[in-house]
C-alpha cells in the first residue's frame, strides 16, 4: 500500500499534523511509540490556549481523541528503525513491519537526559520533574533543586524564582557552564544559591519528593538537602538515527528545516521540537505541525 503521508510521532506536533493531514484529505498513517512524550509528564499545563489548567495527560488524550476522529491510520507501540528514499517515494520500517509512501514528517520530538539514580523514575510526577515551563507554579514558596549548571538549568532556575522560596543549582564538573548574564540574573534574586563538584546519588522521599543525598566530589562526603522538588536540567536527546542519512543535524543532534519545514531531502518534513526551532513550546509544536502538513500537501499536489 502507498501511502501520501507518513508521520513518524504521537506529541503535539506529530498529532496536529495528522489532523491537518486528514482534514487535507490525505491517505496517511501516523506511527508512534507513546502518545505526549514530554507533556505526559507535566501534572498542569496552564499555557495551553482556551484551557486555564489541564494536566499533560489529559491534554494529550484530548487532542490524540480529536485526530481518532478523522479518517486517519495510526500505528501504536511502535518504534521506525529505518527510512530510506528510493525515487520517489520513502520506505519506512518499524520493528513490525515495512510501509511505503510518497512524503514523511519526522515529529518525534526529543526525550530529556536522566540521571540514572535511585527515586528518580519513583518520583516522576511527584516532585521530580523535566519542565519548569510547565510545573514551576506548583512549587510556590517551597525549596527546588536544579540539576545541571548549564544554560538549561539556569533558565530553568529562573522560571522557579518567581514562585520557590529557594533554589538550589547543582553542577556536577568544577564550574558552572550557564552564561554569566544568566548567573547574575539568578544572584540578584537573593534565592537561590550554587554548588560545584556534586554528584546526585538519590531522590528520597515517602509519597513526594522529601531529600536529595549528594557527593561532595572533592571531599567524598555525602550530603543531604531538604527540598520539596527535583527539576533535572542536564539536556534534552534527540533520537533521529533512523533518519540520519536524509536529514542535516545541528550541532546538538536537531533536524535542521527550512521555514517551511522542509529538510535536505524532498518529502521529507519534520515538525516539533525534534528540529533547530528556536523556542520548545506545546503551543509552538502544535504550530510547527500544522505547518509540515501543509506543506507536504503543497508538495504532493505539485507532484
Amino acid at each position: 500500500m502507498l501511502y501520501d503521508l507518513i508521520i513518524i510521532g504521537g506529541g503535539p506536533a506529530g498529532i496536529t499534523a495528522g489532523i491537518y493531514a486528514a482534514r487535507k484529505k490525505l491517505k496517511t498513517l501516523l506511527i508512534t511509540k507513546e502518545w505526549g512524550g514530554q507533556i505526559t509528564k507535566a501534572n498542569e499545563i496552564e499555557n495551553w490556549p482556551g484551557t486555564k489548567k489541564i494536566s499533560g495527560i489529559d491534554l494529550i488524550k484530548q487532542m490524540s481523541a480529536q485526530l481518532k476522529q478523522y479518517e486517519i491510520e495510526i500505528e501504536e507501540n511502535k518504534e521506525v528503525i529505518d527510512l530510506n528514499k528510493k525515487g520517489d517515494s520513502f520506505k519506512i520500517r518499524d520493528n513490525d513491519k515495512e510501509y511505503e509512501t510518497k512524503a514523511v514528517i519526522i515529529a518525534t520530538g526529543k526525550i530529556p537526559r536522566t540521571l540514572n539514580i535511585p527515586g528518580e523514575e519513583k518520583f516522576k510526577g511527584k516532585g521530580v520533574s523535566f519542565c519548569a515551563t510547565c510545573d514551576a507554579p506548583l512549587f510556590k514558596d517551597k525549596t527546588v533543586a536544579v540539576i545541571g549548571g548549564g544554560n538549561a538549568g539556569f533558565n530553568t532556575a529562573l522560571d522557579l524564582i518567581k514562585y520557590a522560596k529557594k533554589v538550589y543549582i547543582l553542577e556536577f564538573l568544577e564550574e558552572m557552564r550557564g552564561d554569566p548574564i544568566l548567573k547574575e540574573k539568578l544572584e540578584q534574586s537573593g534565592k537561590v544559591e550554587f554548588y560545584t563538584n556534586i554528584a546526585v546519588k538519590e531522590i528520597k522521599g515517602k509519597q513526594f519528593v522529601e531529600k536529595l543525598i549528594c557527593e561532595d566530589r572533592k571531599t567524598s562526603e555525602d550530603k543531604e538537602l531538604e527540598v520539596d522538588g527535583v527539576f533535572i536540567a542536564v539536556g534534552m536527546m534527540a533520537k533521529v538515527d533512523f533518519a540520519e542519512k536524509l536529514v542535516e543535524l545541528n550541532q546538538i543532534g536537531e533536524i535542521v528545516i527550512d521555514k517551511d519545514n522542509y529538510t535536505k531531502t524532498p518529502g521529507l518534513f519534520a515538525a516539533g521540537d525534534i528540529t533547530d526551532i528556536k523556542y520548545e513550546q506545546i503551543v509552538i509544536a502544535a504550530g510547527e505541525g500544522a505547518k509540515a502538513a501543509l506543506a507536504a500537501t503543497d508538495y504532493l499536489n505539485k507532484k
